[in-house]
């Protein structure tokens, strides 16, 4: 090496971070901004985490309201799933995925069975490493079977942002950069009750959502369907149980089964994206199990491991999925069925099997729902206050209770980030995700264990929030 180039690599060696500054400016410098930190007006940096909470670099505490975007159900550093975890590191923490290993297939064994008990349906389960990746994967499994590349999939639909599943995910934004789409879904109007795309009430509407949607059968040149064999030109129907990114939204009890029975009629697959909702966050299983409707394929992700080492996949019924019709290297990703992640799912599977969520996280959901509307009187800024178990939505509106407040949002999240707020005489923080269509919503998802008190304090650290953002935007 050349003096002049040692001088170079000298001077361009980063600076010793001397505080959260220092590493702010450094992450704007180096780190790429094609993720979402960059939504926060000011972005922090944090240190450590426990339970419920997150904590910054100078130590303030945070309460957490979303849990990385429902991926830590369970709770940080839960001791149970992370010793399960470090055990794996010690006896078998690398295998390439054409080899078998104990904890995958106990672990397969266990969703099956699960679903099989619940659907009365026998299926078969195949793992990825992420949420994207196991839509993707389910795309492959529909055009197998079906010889069809189009799919319906709802407004206000998320399912991930690779090339493939943004195509079915609603929002041109994300795939704006990258060219064209030929096989975007067609998206139908979610049962947004709140903001019905047809101005019908939720009492009196008799699903006039889902009539619209049936319509679309009734002729040929409504451009789905081959009246003359009923043959539907759309392979499959990708939904959310409850809308996630969309908002946390909650659909009338009957709309699923409505939807399916249409569905049915035309060969066309019901295909659950259970990647937010699924492993209890609603109360049951999977969310879908609230409306009593059997699909052909679920998606399914985040909480299974916790977040620890990432595992996600799907679960499908046997005649899509069997190996006469899906045979070997069908699909594939190196990591997908990794050691350390099935050893974290086996253990939150396990987990789950000696609690009794089903009972405990309703009852804490309608606790803390009665809570944020008890609050909403008080507000009427906070529009609408829906829940299913613990998924909870706020919709952050003006002063007349419906017109989109995004700015209102923003506000009280960046001021919960910046860690300021005062509740109990104690400096803290507020971690809150903003979802919805109009960027107005927070989506929370509170860790399985949050305590009445905690609901209690995050209530007041939420009021304390908005009260300081209606000054700030008033």
């Amino acid at each position: 090496m050349g003096i002049k180039q040692a001088a170079k690599l000298a001077a361009a060696k980063p600076k010793e971070i001397n505080g959260t500054d220092d590493l702010l400016a450094l992450e704007a410098k180096y780190c790429s901004w094609g993720d979402t930190v960059h939504y926060s007006e000011k972005p922090n940096v944090f240190k450590s985490a426990d339970g419920i909470y997150l904590y910054d670099r100078e130590g303030t505490q945070y309460l957490d309201l979303q849990m990385w975007y429902s991926a830590c159900n369970f709770g940080y550093k839960n001791k149970r799933l992370n010793r399960a975890l470090k055990k794996q590191i010690d006896i078998l923490p690398q295998l390439a995925c054409q080899y078998i290993h104990e904890e995958k297939v106990q672990l397969a064994t266990k969703i099956c069975h699960r679903s099989e008990t619940t659907f009365e349906e026998k299926g078969r389960v195949h793992f990825n490493v992420g949420g994207s990746q196991s839509n993707e994967d389910s795309l492959k499994l529909v055009r197998n079977c079906s010889g069809r590349n189009l799919v319906f999939a709802f407004m206000g639909g998320y399912h991930g942002r690779t090339l493939a599943v943004s195509a079915i995910t609603s929002s041109f934004r994300y795939r704006e950069r990258f060219g064209h789409f030929g096989d975007r879904a067609l998206f139908v109007p979610f049962p947004y009750c709140f903001r019905c795309p047809y101005d019908k009430k939720r009492d009196f509407c008799d699903l006039y959502c889902l009539k619209q949607f049936e319509r679309l059968f009734e002729t040929e040149y409504y451009g789905v369907v081959n009246k003359k064999n009923n043959k539907c030109e759309f392979a499959a129907f990708y939904i959310e149980s409850i809308q996630g990114t969309g908002g946390y939204i909650v659909p009338p009890q009957d709309y699923f089964s409505g939807l399916k029975e249409i569905l049915d009629r035309y060969n066309i697959l019901l295909v659950d994206d259970e990647i937010q909702m699924g492993f209890y966050r609603t109360g049951k299983f999977w969310g879908i199990e609230h409306f009593n409707v059997t699909p052909d394929i679920i998606v399914f992700g985040k909480a299974l491991t916790n977040g620890l080492n990432s595992i996600a996949g799907i679960w499908a019924k046997e005649k899509l999925i069997s190996p006469d019709v899906f045979p070997p290297g069908s699909t594939h990703s190196t990591f997908s069925s990794n050691p350390l992640g099935t050893a974290a799912g086996l253990e939150v599977m396990k987990l789950i099997e000696e609690s009794n969520f089903a009972d405990l996280i309703p009852r804490k959901g309608r606790y803390f729902l009665s809570r944020l509307k008890k609050l909403q009187k008080k507000y009427p800024q906070m529009g609408d206050v829906d829940a299913l178990g613990l998924a909870l939505r706020i919709e952050m509106c003006q002063k007349d209770g419906y017109t989109p407040n995004r700015e209102l949002a923003d506000t009280i999240a960046n001021i919960g980030l910046d860690g300021k707020l005062s509740v109990g005489g104690k400096r803290r923080g507020l971690i809150l995700d903003i979802g919805g269509y109009y960027k107005n919503c927070f989506t929370i998802a509170p860790s399985f264990y949050i305590t009445e008190k905690e609901i209690d304090l995050a209530v007041e650290l939420f009021e304390e929030a908005l009260s300081k953002a209606l000054k700030k935007t008033s």
